[in-house]
């Protein structure tokens, strides 16, 4: 700088204030593309799934692009979009995190499967009480059972033949070893299921007590079913609820790319 205001024979502060008042040029970038038709494709996908946060939401217009053969839209301008329009969700401010240092997931289906059951609770009083199977590789919904009163050990047996029908047909035993992973509930830890598993190729294992995160797959399944589903539906009783369910796990399906196994019998869904 001193070298500078010597050769034009200026002072230092001159030409600082004068570079101080040149203007600054802008940056020429590409015109930011329109919004509405985005938009008006976000909206449709809230307007379905109100409880979608950007990322699935992305994932999903991604998905109809590529169907379609179109480029599909950045992630990055989802997210723009969506908090410009005011689409984003809350955050969540929930209690404290309860920490596990397992790893519940695997790079090789047919290994370990899960389960887990939860209650739906009805306007009129009345609960449905589900149950499930799936593979801790690839989320799958191998077998689930709904039924208005409690789940029995000969329910969880029936889970879990037609998880290995879903898998491997009509067979009498499992080819090959695989882990029945659940919590302590008595229908997992009767003598009569943990025999019966045995018989039929299943190791039956329990997570600790009070650690629920120790089956972290089966959980993030309860909780999709409860956000995606039973939040934003009626539930006046359990009968609606009954006929609802088959469509959710057909929804959970397509929508997640992860195929599901049900079969409708009375009040139950198997």
């Amino acid at each position: 700088m001193k070298t500078v205001a010597d050769v034009i024979g200026v002072s230092r502060s001159n030409l600082i204030e004068r570079l101080k008042e040149r203007p600054q040029q802008k940056r020429i970038g590409r015109p930011p593309l329109p919004d509405d038709e985005i938009v008006a494709a976000i909206k449709a996908v809230i307007a379905e799934m109100p409880t979608y946060g950007y990322r699935r939401i992305h994932a999903v217009l991604k998905r109809q692009a590529l169907a379609a053969g179109l480029s599909p839209p950045n992630h990055k301008r989802v997210y723009r979009v969506m908090k410009l329009h005011g689409l984003l969700l809350n955050r969540h401010a929930g209690g404290v995190e309860r920490r596990h240092d397992g790893r519940i997931i695997l790079d090789e289906r047919n290994r370990r499967w899960c389960s887990d059951g939860f209650e739906i609770g009805c306007d009129n009083g009345e609960k449905v009480r589900v149950a499930f199977a799936l593979d801790c590789c690839d989320r799958e919904a191998m077998s689930v059972l709904a039924t208005t009163g409690g789940i029995r050990g000969e329910d969880v047996r029936d889970l879990m033949v037609a998880a290995i029908e879903h898998r491997f047909g009509r067979v009498n035993r499992l080819p090959v070893t695989i882990e029945w992973l659940s919590d302590n509930g008595g229908c997992y830890i009767a003598s009569d299921t943990r025999s019966f598993a045995r018989e039929i190729g299943l190791e039956p294992r329990t997570t600790p007590i009070e650690s629920p995160l120790n089956n972290g797959m089966a959980e993030a399944f309860v909780r999709t079913v409860r956000r995606d589903y039973v939040r934003v539906n009626p539930l006046p009783d359990a009968l609606t609820v009954m006929r609802q369910l088959s469509a959710w796990i057909t929804h959970y399906k397509h929508a997640s790319q992860h195929p599901s196994v049900y079969v409708i019998e009375g009040n139950r869904v198997c």
